[in-house]
């Protein structure tokens, strides 16, 4: 039998009206003269802590969401009869409309001081962004000369970075069926989340909440850190709204 892992709201994003809220209490306290200045910085950086917990919890939200809409991507690379990859121009192709339906935007930095190293950056409408870089060596495969092992390696690096960031997948040309299949387990598990939040958005009691969030928790097999974002934000959501007030 699974354990039940408790959600505590206060691990995770909360609500934006809580920055609404500090914001009052900082344009109130800079009309006071006698205004303590350390406790108006302390005011400051806590709000900067909730808009990135938010910023954080939207780009979250909106990763998840998007993942349903990523592709397969088909493999038409080929590295000389060895095995077949998604060459990068397919992979920017077909990302490219969907992160900007959703609010993200893929960069990348490169860095040639100690061998090729490649830094892919997603970052979210919302401020928020995350990276990962991979360091590789020069590929002369194929006869390259300097220049061309250096733009494969860079091409490789995007590959890497851009399939780690978004969590893509690719198949071969002619594997319709794993295409097939990959699309119907995406669209079951978006239905299930949608229904877990609207279940979560629709308790009232703080009792039902725990007894809702020991369901949902067993249903994604006991471990917290396996709820989709939208479904953990969702819960967080109802259970700072029918907390009982002191």
């Amino acid at each position: 039998m699974n354990a039940v892992v408790a959600i505590e709201p206060d691990n995770f994003p909360q609500p934006s009206n809580e920055g609404a809220t500090i914001l009052a209490v900082i344009s109130r306290a800079a009309a006071d003269p006698n205004c303590d200045i350390e406790k108006m910085e302390r005011l400051l950086q806590m709000h900067e802590r909730i808009q990135a917990r938010q910023a954080a919890a939207d780009f979250a939200a909106d990763l998840a969401e998007m993942q349903d809409a990523l592709p397969s991507i088909g493999e038409r690379g080929n590295a000389a009869g060895r095995y077949t990859y998604a060459l990068w121009e397919d992979i920017n192709t077909a990302v490219k409309p969907i992160l900007k339906r959703f609010g993200f935007a893929l960069s990348f930095r490169t860095d040639f001081a100690d061998g090729i190293a490649v830094t892919g950056v997603l970052s979210h409408k919302g401020g928020h962004r995350e990276e990962t870089t991979i360091k590789l060596p020069a590929d002369p495969s194929g006869n390259k000369n300097a220049v061309q092992a250096v733009a494969s390696s860079v091409s490789y690096g995007k590959r890497y970075a851009a399939g780690a960031l978004l969590n893509l997948t690719s198949h071969g040309e002619d594997d319709d069926a794993f295409a097939t299949a990959e699309t119907e387990e995406k669209r079951a598990e978006r239905e299930k989340a949608k229904r877990w939040v609207a279940v979560a958005d629709g308790l009232k009691s703080h009792e039902v909440y725990k007894a809702k969030k020991a369901e949902v928790l067993a249903d994604y097999g006991g471990n917290a850190s396996d709820l989709p974002p939208s479904v953990r934000a969702a819960f967080n959501r109802a259970g700072t709204a029918t907390k009982p007030r002191d």
